[in-house]
């Protein structure tokens, strides 16, 4: 049963400054990626997003949900 991992955009506003969800998994579930590029243009830091890329990896230990300083994370596990 896979977990659900749900990241609110609007308060994880500075997810290329912060990473502190990616630093504390120790299943490296996280990853930041870029939410628009432009060609010949370096990508503004403010155009970068978390995304839960291998959430089957998770094993719901709940650091990056207490590291997360503006509460952007939420983890839950359904009952599939």
């Amino acid at each position: 049963m896979l977990p659900t991992i749900d990241i609110d955009p609007r308060k994880c506003h500075t997810p290329f400054k912060c990473k502190k969800c990616l630093q504390v998994c120790p299943q490296a579930v996280f990853m930041v990626v870029p939410t628009r590029v432009e060609r010949f243009k370096e990508t503004d830091p403010e155009d970068y997003e978390v995304q839960a890329v291998f959430r089957d990896k998770c094993v719901v230990c709940m650091d990056c949900v207490e590291v997360c300083p503006t509460h952007a994370l939420k983890v839950e596990v359904g009952g599939d």
